[in-house]
C-alpha cells in the first residue's frame, strides 16, 4: 500500500538543505564565513521578510519558513554537538601549556565583560538577576565565526590569533558554568529559599557526578566493542548515541543538553577513539549548527528592529565597543604589542552563539524580560554580521610587517607555551610499525601513531604508546592526527590498497612532506613512487639484501666489504626503480609536488 505523502510537510527541511547547497559553496568561495550566510537566510526565508510579504504575494510561501519552533527545536542539537566537539578537543596538556592566556586573559575578558555590561544594563533599569544574565551572555564572542575566519585567513599561529583562541577557549569553558547558574537562580526564583537552592545544587552536581562515572566506565568499553564490529555505521551510531544520551542523561538532571554533551567531549578527549570521532561528528556538526543559526536569523524580530532602529544599533555598536575596549586593554597589559591587541580585540569584539542559548534559558525561567531579551538579541545578531568586517580591519592592523624597532616584547611566538612538539606519523602498528616506534624513541623522536585494528590499538594503549584508532587513508583523520605539523610520515601497512590511499591523501595534504612507504615488492614501490612517496621500501628486495648479507658473512667475506656491497645493490635497486623512464619515477613525483 502506497503510503501518503504531504510535500508541504517536507517544505521547511527542502528549503535548509537548498540554503545549505548554495550558501556554504557561495560563501566560501567569497571566502566570508558560512554562518554568516546561514543567519541572512534566516532572516530572508523568516516570518520578518518573506514570511510577511506571503501575506500579500502568496507565491512567497513556498520559500518561507512555517514551522520556526520546530525548526528552532532541531536546531538546538547544533550546540549540543557544538560544544561535545568542544570537549574532544580540550586536553589536560593543551590547558596547561596555555594556562597564562586561557586562566589569565581569557578570565579577566569575560568577568571584565560580564561586569561592565551588566553594569551598563542596571543603569538603564534592568534587574540584576537580568542584568547579570545579559552581561554574561553578551561577555562571549562567536567561536563559530571567528575561528574559520582566522584558518582562512593563515592566522591561527599568530600572535594575535593564539591570543584569540586562548580567551574563546575559556569562553567556551565558562559556558557551562553560566548555563548552571542559570539554571539554579531560575529555581531559587520561583521556590526561593536555602532549602531549594542547596536541592537544585545537589540535583546538579549529582546528574555530573552520573555523566563522569558512567562515561569513565561506559565509553570506551562501548567504542572498543564498536570499534571490533567493524562498521562505519555502527560507529556512527555509537557516536550519535554518546552525544544525545548524554545530552538527555544532563536534561534529567536538571542541567542542559549541552553541558552533558561537552562532558562526553570531554571524557572521550583522552582516549583513542578522539580523532575517528571527531570526523564521525564534524558533519553532523556542521550540518546542525547551519541549522540553528538559520534559526537565529529566523527567529530574529525584524519588525522590532524596524520600529526601534537607534536604540537596537546604539546596543550593537555599544556591545562591540565595551568588549574591544576590555579586550584591547588586557592583551596590551599581557604585553602584546598594540597592533597586535587591537587585531585580538576585534576579533573579540562582537557578540556570539551562545548569547542565544544564555538568553534563551533565561527568559524561559523569567530572569530576562521577554522584550528586553528579544531587543538585546537582536543587538547581537546585528554585532555577528560585523564580524568579517572587523576580522578584516583587525588583519589590516595586525597583518602588516614590522620593522626590528616596532617589534614587541610580548609572548615569544608560543602563546606562552613552548613550541608545538613536531612528530613522526606512523600509519599503521603492527609488528613494522612498532619496530620504527620504538627505533624512533631511542632516538628520543616523538611520534604518534595511527591504527584501524581495535586490538592492536588496545594493546599499544595498555603498553603506554601514543595511538589512536581511525582509518589513515581518509584526509580528516589524518589532519586530526597531526599531518600538518608532522615531522615525516611512516606508511607500514601490509594492505597495499590502503598504503597507496595514505600516501596519495598525505601528499596531497602535505607536498613537502618527507613520506615512508613499506612496499610489497618493487612493482609496488614503483607505483608508490608514483603517488609521491619520498623513500618506498619493497618487502621482498630487503628480505634478499639481509639473506645476501648474513650468507656472505658466514662464509667469510669481511664485514666492511659486505656492507659496502649491500649498500651498493640497495643504492642500484632505488636507482632502477626511479630512473626518469619510469612512470612512477621520483622525480615526476616530486615535480608534481613543487608544482602543487
Amino acid at each position: 500500500m502506497e503510503g501518503h505523502v504531504e510535500p508541504g510537510a517536507y517544505k521547511d527541511v527542502v528549503l535548509f538543505l537548498a540554503t545549505a547547497g548554495i550558501v556554504v559553496p557561495l560563501f566560501r568561495r567569497w571566502k566570508i564565513s558560512p554562518i554568516l550566510g546561514f543567519l541572512g537566510a534566516g532572516v530572508l526565508l523568516g516570518p520578518g521578510v518573506l514570511g510577511r510579504l506571503a501575506q500579500d504575494v502568496g507565491w512567497l510561501s513556498v520559500v518561507t519558513i512555517d514551522n520556526a519552533d520546530e525548526v528552532a527545536q532541531l536546531a538546538e542539537f547544533g550546540v549540543v554537538f557544538l560544544l561535545f566537539m568542544i570537549g574532544l578537543e580540550l586536553s589536560w596538556e593543551r590547558l596547561r601549556r596555555m594556562r597564562k592566556y586561557v586562566f589569565g586573559l581569557g578570565a579577566l575578558q569575560v568577568a571584565l565583560c560580564l561586569s561592565a555590561i551588566a553594569g551598563v544594563a542596571v543603569l538603564f533599569g534592568a534587574p540584576p538577576e537580568a542584568a547579570l544574565a545579559i552581561g554574561a551572555a553578551l561577555s562571549l564572542s562567536s567561536t563559530a565565526i571567528v575561528m574559520p575566519i582566522l584558518t582562512e585567513s593563515k592566522r591561527q599561529h599568530a600572535v594575535a590569533g593564539r591570543t584569540t583562541f586562548s580567551v574563546l577557549l575559556f569562553q567556551d569553558l565558562a559556558v557551562a558554568p553560566i548555563l548552571v547558574t542559570l539554571a539554579l537562580f531560575g529555581r531559587t526564583s520561583t521556590a526561593g529559599g536555602p532549602a531549594q537552592l542547596f536541592i537544585s545544587f545537589a540535583t546538579a552536581a549529582l546528574g555530573v557526578v552520573i555523566l563522569l562515572v558512567i562515561g569513565r566506565l561506559l565509553l570506551r568499553p562501548m567504542l572498543r566493542s564498536v570499534a571490533k564490529a567493524r562498521s562505519e555505521e555502527l560507529f556512527m551510531a555509537a557516536c550519535l548515541l554518546v552525544v544525545i544520551g548524554a545530552g538527555l542523561v544532563s536534561a534529567l538532571t536538571g542541567l542542559s543538553m549541552a553541558l552533558g554533551a561537552f562532558i562526553a567531549g570531554l571524557l572521550l578527549a583522552e582516549t583513542e577513539y578522539r580523532h575517528e570521532v571527531e570526523v564521525v561528528i564534524e558533519p553532523f556538526k556542521g550540518l546542525l549548527l547551519g541549522l540553528f543559526f538559520l534559526s537565529v536569523g529566523i527567529s530574529l524580530n525584524v519588525p522590532l528592529l524596524l520600529s526601534s532602529p537607534l536604540p537596537i544599533l546604539a546596543g550593537a555598536a555599544g556591545l562591540i565597543l565595551v568588549n574591544g575596549a576590555v579586550v584591547f586593554g588586557l592583551a596590551r597589559l599581557f604585553g602584546l604589542q598594540a597592533r597586535r591587541a587591537a587585531e585580538t580585540a576585534l576579533l573579540l569584539a562582537a557578540g556570539g552563539e551562545f548569547a542565544f542559548v544564555i538568553l534563551g534559558q533565561a527568559m524561559q525561567q523569567d530572569l530576562v524580560p521577554r522584550t528586553l531579551g528579544e531587543a538585546v538579541l537582536v543587538s547581537v545578531t546585528l554585532s555577528m554580521f560585523a564580524v568579517p568586517f572587523l576580522a578584516a580591519a583587525g588583519l589590516k592592523i595586525g597583518g602588516r610587517q614590522l620593522t626590528p624597532a616596532e617589534q614587541p616584547a610580548e609572548p615569544a611566538e608560543t602563546e606562552g607555551e613552548r613550541p608545538v612538539e613536531r612528530r613522526v606519523l606512523i600509519a599503521g602498528y603492527g609488528r613494522v610499525g612498532r619496530l620504527v616506534g620504538e627505533m624512533l624513541g631511542n632516538h628520543e623522536i616523538a611520534w604518534v601513531a595511527a591504527e584501524s585494528d581495535p586490538k592492536i590499538v588496545e594493546q599499544a594503549r595498555r603498553a603506554g604508546d601514543f595511538i589512536f584508532y581511525g582509518d589513515a587513508g581518509r584526509p580528516e583523520f589524518l589532519q586530526r592526527c597531526g599531518l600538518a605539523e608532522a615531522l615525516a610520515l611512516v606508511v607500514t601497512m601490509d594492505n597495499p590498497e590502503g598504503a597507496e590511499a595514505i600516501v596519495a591523501t598525505a601528499r596531497a595534504l602535505r607536498p613537502d612532506l618527507t613520506i615512508v612507504v613499506r612496499a610489497r615488492d618493487a612493482r609496488h614501490a614503483k607505483r608508490l613512487y608514483e603517488l609521491g612517496a619520498t623513500d618506498a621500501v619493497p618487502e621482498t628486495v630487503e628480505a634478499s639484501l639481509q639473506l645476501s648479507e648474513a650468507l656472505l658473512v658466514e662464509i667469510g667475506v669481511p664485514m666492511g666489504l659486505v656492507i659496502a656491497s649491500i649498500h651498493e645493490r640497495r643504492d642500484a635497486y632505488r636507482r632502477e626503480l626511479n630512473r626518469p623512464d619510469s612512470l612512477g619515477g621520483r622525480t615526476r613525483a616530486r615535480r608534481r609536488a613543487e608544482d602543487a
